[in-house]
């Protein structure tokens, strides 16, 4: 299960959406509601101008799944049973 134990503070590029913000920073796109919902104002917002200033909360226990791809994988996901 996930939850939200923090969030940190961002500052938006042009052209940033959420769902390239989820993936950046949960390396999942499906995680962008997350991301929505800690920042109601901008919720109608599909591309950022810069200099926005957004709250990325932080969520834990987000599991990678198994179909996902290796190199699209965090290097603290893989075996080290080598």
């Amino acid at each position: 299960m996930r939850r939200v134990t923090g969030y940190k503070d961002y500052t938006t590029r042009e052209g940033d959406t959420f769902d390239a913000l989820a993936l950046e920073t949960y390396g999942e796109e499906m995680l962008a509601h997350y991301i929505a919902e800690f920042n109601p104002d901008y919720a109608d917002v599909l591309i950022f101008d810069a200099n926005v200033a957004l709250r990325l909360p932080i969520v834990e226990g987000a599991e990678t799944p198994e179909t996902l791809p290796p190199w699209r994988r965090d290097s603290e996901d893989e075996d080290d049973s080598a």
